[in-house]
Formats: C-alpha cells, sequence, structure tokens
C-alpha cells in the first residue's frame, strides 16, 4: 500500500465542532510539519460495508471532483488500517469525488478505531454535515440509539437539532417500505411523509403524490380523511387553534433548521422565533444565514 506524509494544519476551535473535535479534523497547509496525514493510494482505500449513506447525488459529485481537480482534496479524509489496506472512517465522497477526479493518492488521517466506534463517527458525520435524506438519518438516529445507548436529548445536543425534530424522523420509520423508498429517493418530502403517519392507505396516498404533484397541505387533508378513527395524528408544536397555513410552515422550516420554529402573522407583519437550546444550536444557524458551510 503506498502511504507518504503530508503537511497539515489544524483547524482553529470554534461552535459547532464536535465532529472535529472528535476526528481531531485537519486542513492542509503547504510549509506545516506535522506526521498525521499520508498521501494514500485511492487503490487501497474502501468504503464502510454499513455506511448509513447509500444515496450520493452525481451531479453534486462531479461538481466537487471538478473543485478536486482545480485545487485538490483541502481536507483529509479518515480511515482506519484493515490488514494491508484501508477503510474509510470519515469522508466517503471526497474519496468518490477523487476517483472522479482521476487521482491516484488521496490525503488521508490513519486511525485506529473498533467497529462500533467506526459506524458511530459515520453516522454522526453524515447526521452533521447534512448528507443524508430523511429516511438515512432516522434510521442512523434509531441506531444510534439502539446500539450505542444514546438518548434522543444527548443525541440533539451531538448534531445540534431538537430533540422533537430527532423524534420526528424516527417515526418516519413507521411508514410501510414503498412510502420510506419514495422519501428515501426524493420523490415525497419528508412533510409528505410526516403527513401520511398512522394512516392505513399511505402507499396508495404517497403514489397520488407521486403521480398528481400534491403540496404537504394537500396530503394532510387526504390523510385526515383517511386515518382511522382513534387514530394519533401529528399535533403542530404551536397548537391547534392556529391557522393551519402557519402551522405547516412552522413544520416546513422546522424540518429544514431541525429546531423548533415560532411564527406570529398580524395584520401589519408578523415574526418569525428560532428556539434553541445550546450554543453550537445557535452557531449551526448563524452558519445557514451566513452561507458557511457547515
Amino acid at each position: 500500500m503506498s502511504v507518504e506524509p503530508l503537511p497539515l494544519r489544524r483547524k482553529s476551535p470554534g461552535l459547532g465542532r464536535g465532529l472535529s473535535a472528535l476526528l481531531g479534523e485537519v486542513e492542509r497547509e503547504p510549509g506545516s510539519v506535522d506526521n498525521g496525514v499520508r498521501e494514500i493510494s485511492t487503490a487501497d482505500i474502501s468504503p464502510h460495508p454499513e455506511q448509513p449513506r447509500r444515496f450520493f447525488d452525481n451531479d453534486a459529485l462531479a461538481e466537487l471532483a471538478a473543485s478536486i481537480t482545480l485545487r485538490g482534496v483541502l481536507q483529509p479524509i479518515v480511515v482506519r488500517p484493515i490488514g494491508n489496506k484501508f477503510q474509510i472512517v470519515a469522508g466517503e465522497r471526497r474519496w468518490r469525488a477523487a476517483q472522479l477526479a482521476h487521482l491516484h493518492q488521496i490525503p488521508a488521517i490513519i486511525r485506529e478505531y473498533d467497529d462500533g466506534t467506526v459506524l458511530e463517527i459515520a453516522l454522526i458525520e453524515n447526521i452533521q454535515r447534512e448528507e443524508l435524506n430523511a429516511i438515512e438519518e432516522g434510521e442512523a438516529y434509531a441506531r444510534l440509539t439502539r446500539d450505542f445507548g444514546h438518548s434522543q436529548e444527548a443525541l440533539g445536543k451531538i448534531v445540534h437539532k431538537s430533540r422533537s425534530h430527532i423524534a420526528n424522523l424516527m417515526r418516519l420509520l413507521d411508514l410501510p417500505p414503498p412510502v420510506r423508498a419514495m422519501v428515501a429517493d426524493g420523490r415525497l418530502q419528508m412533510g409528505h411523509a410526516r403527513a401520511l403517519l398512522g394512516v392505513s392507505d399511505a402507499e396508495a396516498i404517497a403514489e397520488q403524490v407521486v403521480a398528481k404533484g400534491l403540496s404537504v397541505r394537500e396530503v394532510e387533508k387526504l390523510a385526515k380523511r383517511a386515518k382511522k378513527p382513534g387514530a394519533v395524528e401529528y399535533k403542530s408544536m404551536t397548537g391547534p387553534a392556529r391557522n393551519e397555513d402557519i402551522a405547516m410552515l412552522e413544520r416546513q422550516l422546522g424540518d429544514l433548521l431541525g429546531l423548533k420554529v415560532t411564527i406570529v402573522h398580524g395584520a401589519v407583519g408578523g415574526s418569525v422565533t428560532l428556539h434553541y437550546a445550546t450554543l453550537d444550536q445557535l452557531d449551526m444557524v448563524c452558519q445557514r444565514l451566513s452561507g458557511e458551510k457547515i
């Protein structure tokens, strides 16, 4: 296997860097000295077989590959040794893009991790960097809860999202497999899927959504009529007395940010309030508003 040393620079600390702290993440900088990063042959690297992310956008990969062709791989991937080869712990997307860019070597940090730690890091990395669809993210939360004993509250602190957001994503796993597949491949939005929870003919309604391009509001109306008596309905975080359009906007913004959102609308305007529980969550909101990559 081919391994060469490569200079690196440690990132400056800041809020919202839980994964960086976990991995000891670094960036390359000419002239610096540290033997923690190596150039490894891309052919000697394989992805983790239980990588939670299953869908990689080809257009986005092509864009990243074009950037790598111009600037190289600025952030090393993290791997662990497996025999005389290496397995990816974090950074599969960069590795795939590097292959598209026809790079023969890629900068990597080599770490000794056991199987459980590798999976945990892979799950957290994808969640924190928003590289999972709603179903993959829900499955990741479920697995972190089941296999690693994380509570929903603890997960919220790790990925800087609200406990209710995590709970809602995990509930999506109760949907029929065909409906989950539609969410996973992008035919259904999270709002559509959440409206179908507890609906006996969710699959039929989901097919209508795809065929007719129904809005989330239209799906909510269909689902409400289709639910059996006594079924538990999703309750808006702002209460049943609120205007339904406002409540739907709150849910959509909440899904996007992973935080509780409250909208107050009046005759001469109104306000949008984002509720955060930790400084890391506040930092995440600020990064998104400023356009900074998380």
